[in-house]
C-alpha cells in the first residue's frame, strides 16, 4: 500500500481517482488548492504525488518547483488537460516524473503509478564513476576531476542516462523518452539543446571530451575521452 497525495480541484475527477485508488489498496489524501497542497505536503511524508496543473492560488507547476527544491526523490505525476508538447516539456522540466492528459483510462493511470512506485523502490548503485566523472545518485551531485559540476534536474538526468549506457549509441528518440517521458516530433531540438548545455558544463575548463554526436544516429558517452 502506498500513501498518495492527490491535488485536484475538479470535484468529480478527484472523487473518482481517490475512490479507485483506495479500492486498489492505496491510502489517499486529497486537497483541492495549491496553497493547501504546499502546507499539507510539508507536514507528512508521501510515496507519490498526483498533481493537477490548473489549481486555485498556486498552479501545479509552481507546486512542483517548490517541492523539488527540497525533495528530489518522491515521484510526481502531473494530471492535466493541457496536452501540447510545450506544456509537457514545461511540466517535466520542472521536475515531474510523468505526465498524463485528461481524459484518461484509470487502468493506465494505475499502471503509471505502479511503475513510478517500483522505480522509487529500486536502489541502484549510488555512485557511477567513468573516467574523471563521478555521479552520485543519492544526492544528485556530479564531479569531474574532483571539482563539483552544477547541473539542472534535466541535465543531471541526461548525464545519468548516458553514464548508465557507456559506449552505446542512444538515439534522440530514446533520450527524449527516457529523460522527458514523451515522444517528440522529429522537428523538436530539445535533446540537442540540452546536450549542448550538458557538454558545456562537464567539458569547459577540462581536457578531454566524453559526449560525442553520432551523425544520423544520436549520442554516445565514451569511457575513454579524446
Amino acid at each position: 500500500m502506498a500513501h498518495i497525495f492527490l491535488v485536484e480541484d475538479e470535484e468529480r475527477v478527484a472523487a473518482f481517482i481517490k475512490k479507485a485508488l483506495e479500492e486498489n489498496n492505496h491510502k489517499v489524501d486529497l486537497v483541492r488548492d495549491g496553497a493547501e497542497a504546499i502546507k499539507q505536503y510539508a507536514a507528512k511524508p508521501y510515496d507519490l504525488l498526483i498533481l493537477d496543473i490548473t489549481l486555485p492560488y498556486l498552479n501545479g507547476i509552481e507546486i512542483c518547483r517548490h517541492i523539488r527544491k527540497t525533495d528530489k526523490e518522491t515521484p510526481i505525476l502531473m494530471l492535466t488537460a493541457l496536452d501540447s508538447i510545450d506544456d509537457k516539456v514545461k511540466g517535466l522540466n520542472t521536475g515531474a516524473d510523468d505526465y498524463m492528459v485528461k481524459p484518461f483510462h484509470f487502468k493506465e493511470l494505475l499502471a503509471r503509478i505502479e511503475a513510478l512506485l517500483r522505480r522509487k523502490n529500486i536502489e541502484p548503485d549510488s555512485t557511477i564513476v567513468l573516467g574523471e566523472i563521478c555521479l552520485n545518485t543519492h544526492n544528485n551531485t556530479v564531479e569531474r576531476a574532483g571539482r563539483k559540476v552544477s547541473l539542472t534536474t534535466k541535465e543531471y538526468a541526461l548525464l545519468e542516462l548516458l553514464m548508465r549506457n557507456p559506449d552505446k549509441i542512444l538515439t534522440r528518440q530514446t533520450i527524449a523518452f527516457k529523460v522527458w517521458g514523451i515522444d517528440f516530433d522529429t522537428g523538436t531540438n530539445v535533446v540537442d539543446v540540452y546536450m549542448n548545455y550538458l557538454r558545456n558544463k562537464i567539458e569547459k575548463g577540462f581536457t578531454g571530451k566524453y559526449i560525442y554526436t553520432v551523425i544520423g544516429k544520436g549520442y554516445i558517452f565514451k569511457t575513454e575521452p579524446d
